[in-house]
C-alpha cells in the first residue's frame, strides 16, 4: 500500500510540474537548456553582453547577486552565471544534517543542461527564440518589467510589512511557470529588490538585449604578454622533480582563492590557480574536488592559471601579485634550500588535512616566509573565504583587534617552530572528518589542543629566560619594508575586514601569531572548510577557532608584566561560561617568565599598544589614518571629534557606513565609519546580545573605504559636517537615528541612490585600482 501511495504521489507531482509547464511549451515550445551554452554572436552585433549589458548588470544587479550568498544562487557577474539561472536551495544552511552537493559556478557543472539536473531553473528564455518569447518567457525580463509597474517610493523608509531585508529572509525564487503568481502576490518585488529601478536608458538596453536572445561574444583571450607570464609561472610550478611538485602543492593549497595578477602589466585581469589533468600547452582539464587537498584521482597533477571570469566583488576579491621577484623568493625558500623530498605525501584525509604531516619535509621557515610575505592575504582568506558569512561564524572574533607575527629569523622562533611542527603532527583538526562531521569527536579535539598548549608552555618557559625574555624584538618587523607586518581586523557583526596598519589607539584585543597558529587557522577555516558541509562540520570549526584565538591572545599577554596578565585576560573574558573558565584557568601557568619590556606606567596594556606602534612605525601603512591637520584634510578636526565619541550613543549607528563629504572646493572626500561593538566576552556561540556592553562601544573613522558590506551611506556638504557630528553625539533613540538618516543618509529610496553608488565605486577604483571591487548591498539597512 505504501509503495502504491508513493507511486501515485510521484505521478501527481510530475503531472503538476508538467501542467505548470504545458502552457509555456504550447506557446513557445519545449525548453532547450543548451541554447545558451557557448557564444552566440560577434562583437560587431548591434547589442552584446560584455560591451552593452555587463556594465549595467554589474552596477545594478551584481551588487546583490554574487558569490555564495547571492539570493537564489543567482550569480549575475558572468554570462555563465546569468545563463545558469537560479536555485531556491540555500548554500548557507544552519540546519543541514548532511552535506549538500556543491554548486560552484565554473566548477561543478560544464553546461546549463547539467545545472538543470542540479535544481537550477533558467531566468532567460530557453524556448523558441523570438522577441515576444524572449521577453515573456524570461524571469529576468519579467522582474525588470514588474519593477516599473510599481511606483517605488522616492523618499523615506520602505514599509517593513512589505519588504524583508534580513540576511536569512525567506527566499522567493520563482521559475517562469510560477512568475504570474509571484507578480500577483508581490507586485512591489520587482528587481532590483528594495532599491530604485533601472533608468530608462538602462532598462531599454537590457530589455532589447533580452528580446534579441541575450547574445554574447566569445570570451576574450589573454593578451600575448599575459600568455607569456602564464607560461613562465606554469613552467615554474610544473617541474617533474619531487621538490617542485611538493612546493606547488603547498602553493596551490594556499593560493586557490587568490585573484592572481601580473603587476608589470596593465591592471584589470585576474587569474586563478587550478589543478588540471593536462600539462601546460594543452587546454585545462579541471580537477574538481570539495577541498584543495582532496585526492585529485590522477597520478600527476598539473597546476595551471585560468582566467577569472566573474565580476570582482569586494567580499571575495583577494588580489595577489605575481612577478619575477616573488618567483625568486619562492625559489629560494622552497627549491634552493638543502633538503630532500623522499616521497610525496598521500591524499589520505588524516595526512592531507594536517599540513604538519603533509608538508613536514619542507622547512618550517620556508612555509612561514610564504605566509608572511603577503600576510594580509593570508588573514584575508579567513575573512573573505566561505567560512565567514553570518553572525554565528564571526562571533568568534572581537569587533576590533590587531595582529602581529613572531619573527621567522629569531633563534627561539626557529627552535619553537621545529618543535611545534613535530608536536602538531599528532594534533588533529576537525576538518579531517570531511563534510559530514560528528560532534561526538569534539572532546578528543579539545583534549588534543589542551595537551598541545601544555607542551608549548613547557618549551616557552625553558626558552624565554634571562636575556631571552620576550620583547617586541620577537615581532616580525616586515624586514624593514614589508607593510604586512601589522594588520587590523574589524568585525561588522556578520562580516569582517582586514587592513594593513594598526588602526585605532586601543583595540579590544590583539593576537600575535607564529607559523603553527597561522597554518592551523588556514586549514581550519579556509582549505579545510566546506561551505556545503553539514551543521556539525561548521560548528566544530567555529568552536575550535576559540582555542586558536585564545592562543594568539596568550602570546600578547606574555609581553605584559607577569602580575598584569591574568587581570587583562579576565577583562577579555568577563562572564565567560564554566567550560571557558576551566580552559582559561588551566592557561594561567601558560607563561610564567618575566617580560623583557620595561614598563613605565600603571596601564601596561595601553603602554604595550603604544610601544607596538612605535616599534613597527617604519612599516606601518597609514592610508586609512585620519589626516593630522586641516591643512591635509579640511575635515580632519571635526572627524577627530566624531572618532572620539564613546559609549551608548554609538549603539544606534550602523556597524559599517560610508560618509561622503563634499568640500567647498567641490571635491568629494570619502570616509568609513566603523562602530566597534563591545562584549563582555566572545567565547560563547549564542545569545550574543546578552553579552553586549554598549557603554564601551567605540567609533573608528578611517579615510577611504573599509569593508565589503556597507550598512548605510551618508552624504553631506562640509558646512554641514559639524551638524552631523553633533547629531551623532546626541543619539538617544531609534527616533533620533531616523532624524539623522532623514537629513544625511542616502537611503534605499533616494532617487539619486544609484548615482551615489556609482560615484563611490569610481572613487574606490581611482584610490585603490588593484584592491577595488563592487560593494555588496545585501546588508544595506532600511532605517
Amino acid at each position: 500500500m505504501r509503495v502504491l501511495f508513493a507511486s501515485i504521489l510521484v505521478v501527481l507531482v510530475a503531472g503538476c510540474a508538467a501542467y505548470g509547464r504545458y502552457p509555456w511549451d504550447q506557446r513557445y515550445g519545449a525548453p532547450d537548456p543548451g541554447r545558451f551554452d557557448g557564444s552566440r554572436t560577434t562583437a560587431a552585433s548591434p547589442i552584446e553582453y560584455r560591451r552593452d549589458i555587463k556594465p549595467i548588470l554589474d552596477s545594478r544587479c551584481v551588487v546583490c547577486h554574487a558569490c555564495y550568498d547571492a539570493p537564489c544562487q543567482l550569480q549575475l557577474g558572468s554570462y555563465q552565471g546569468v545563463t545558469r539561472g537560479a536555485n531556491g536551495e540555500r548554500v548557507y544552511d544552519a540546519a543541514r544534517l548532511l552535506a549538500a552537493e556543491p554548486t560552484r559556478l565554473f566548477q561543478d557543472a560544464a553546461s546549463n543542461a547539467e545545472w538543470r539536473t542540479k535544481g537550477f531553473h533558467p531566468v532567460l528564455n530557453e524556448r523558441s527564440p523570438g522577441a515576444e518569447a524572449n521577453r515573456e518567457a524570461s524571469v529576468l525580463a519579467r522582474l525588470l518589467a514588474l519593477k516599473r509597474r510599481y511606483e517605488f517610493p522616492p523618499y523615506g523608509v520602505l514599509a517593513q510589512d512589505r519588504y524583508d531585508f534580513s540576511l536569512d529572509r525567506s527566499q522567493q525564487c520563482p521559475a517562469i511557470e510560477e512568475i504570474g503568481r509571484f507578480e500577483s502576490e508581490h507586485p512591489e518585488w520587482g528587481m532590483p529588490y528594495g532599491l530604485p529601478p533601472l533608468s530608462e536608458r538602462e532598462n531599454r538596453a537590457v530589455t532589447a538585449w533580452l528580446e534579441a536572445g541575450a547574445p554574447a561574444a566569445p570570451e576574450p583571450s589573454p593578451s600575448e604578454a599575459q600568455r607569456d607570464r602564464i607560461a613562465r609561472w606554469e613552467a615554474f610550478l610544473n617541474g617533474a622533480d619531487p621538490k617542485t611538485r611538493l612546493m606547488s602543492r603547498y602553493l596551490y593549497e594556499h593560493w586557490f582563492l587568490a585573484h592572481l595578477y601580473f603587476d608589470d602589466l596593465p591592471p584589470g585581469d585576474y587569474f586563478e590557480l587550478v589543478r588540471s589533468r593536462t600539462p601546460p600547452g594543452q587546454p585545462i582539464d579541471l580537477i574538481v574536488t570539495r577541498r584543495p587537498y582532496d585526492d585529485p584521482g590522477v597520478a600527476r597533477v598539473y597546476y595551471r592559471l585560468r582566467q577569472h571570469r566573474p565580476t570582482l566583488v569586494s567580499k571575495t576579491h583577494m588580489p595577489y601579485a605575481l612577478n619575477a621577484a616573488r618567483m625568486a623568493r619562492i625559489r629560494a625558500w622552497f627549491l634552493d634550500q638543502p633538503y630532500a623530498v623522499k616521497a610525496l605525501p598521500s591524499y589520505d584525509p588524516k595526512v592531507a588535512a594536517n599540513p604538519f604531516l603533509a608538508f613536514e619535509q619542507i622547512p618550517v621557515r620556508s612555509r612561514y616566509r610564504l605566509l608572511l610575505d603577503e600576510a594580509q592575504f593570508t588573514i584575508m582568506n579567513f575573512i573573505k573565504g566561505p567560512v565567514c558569512r553570518g553572525q554565528v561564524a564571526l562571533n568568534v572574533i572581537t569587533d576590533h583587534f590587531w595582529i602581529g607575527f613572531l619573527h621567522p629569523d629569531a633563534p627561539t622562533s626557529n627552535e619553537t617552530s621545529a618543535f611545534l611542527a613535530d608536536v602538531l603532527k599528532e594534533v588533529s583538526l576537525p576538518t579531517e572528518q570531511q563534510s559530514d562531521a560528528l560532534l561526538t569527536k569534539w572532546l578528543s579535539y579539545s583534549r588534543g589542543e589542551t595537551e598541545y598548549l601544555k607542551r608549548k608552555s613547557e618549551l616557552l618557559n625553558r626558552q624565554f629566560t634571562g636575556e631571552n625574555s620576550p620583547s617586541l624584538s620577537m615581532l616580525w618587523d616586515g624586514d624593514g619594508t614589508n607593510r604586512n607586518a601589522a594588520l587590523t581586523v574589524f568585525r561588522h557583526f556578520d562580516s569582517a575586514s582586514v587592513v594593513k596598519g594598526l588602526l585605532g589607539d586601543r583595540p579590544q584585543t590583539a593576537l600575535i601569531m607564529g607559523y603553527p597558529l597561522l597554518e592551523r587557522i588556514h586549514y581550519l577555516l579556509v582549505a579545510g572548510f566546506d561551505v556545503y558541509g553539514n551543521t556539525a562540520h561548521q560548528l566544530e570549526a567555529r568552536l575550535y577557532m576559540d582555542f586558536l584565538r585564545m592562543e594568539g591572545e596568550l602570546n600578547v599577554l606574555a609581553l605584559l608584566p607577569a602580575g598584569d596578565r591574568n587581570e587583562v585576560r579576565d577583562l577579555w573574558y568577563r562572564g565567560a561560561g564554566d567550560a571557558v573558565k576551566s580552559y582559561l584557568n588551566g592557561s594561567k601557568a601558560y607563561f610564567t617568565q618575566r617580560t623583557g619590556i620595561a614598563y613605565r606606567t600603571g596601564d601596561s596594556l595601553s603602554e604595550l599598544y603604544g610601544l607596538w606602534k612605535a616599534h613597527l612605525s617604519p612599516v606601518l601603512d597609514h592610508r586609512h589614518d585620519l589626516a593630522e591637520s586641516a591643512q591635509d584634510d579640511p575635515n580632519a578636526e571635526l572627524l577627530k571629534t566624531l572618532a572620539a565619541l564613546r559609549g551608548r550613543v554609538l549603539s544606534y549607528l550602523p556597524e559599517s557606513s560610508f560618509l561622503t563629504v563634499q568640500g567647498a572646493d567641490g571635491v568629494d572626500r570619502h570616509y568609513t565609519l566603523i562602530r566597534n561593538s563591545a562584549h563582555s566576552n566572545i567565547s560563547e556561540l549564542f545569545s550574543e546580545e546578552d553579552r553586549r556592553l554598549p557603554d564601551e562601544d567605540t567609533l573608528l573613522v578611517a579615510r577611504g573605504f573599509i569593508g565589503a558590506y556597507p550598512n548605510a551611506y551618508y552624504r553631506l556638504r562640509s558646512n554641514r559636517l559639524a551638524a552631523f557630528v553633533d547629531r551623532v553625539g546626541r543619539l538617544r533613540s531609534e527616533q533620533d537615528y531616523a532624524a539623522l538618516a532623514a537629513r544625511f543618509a542616502v537611503r534605499r529610496t533616494n532617487p539619486r541612490f544609484w548615482a551615489h553608488s556609482d560615484a563611490l565605486h569610481e572613487a574606490f577604483r581611482k584610490a585603490e585600482p588593484v584592491e577595488a571591487a563592487l560593494f555588496d548591498l545585501n546588508r544595506l539597512e532600511n532605517r
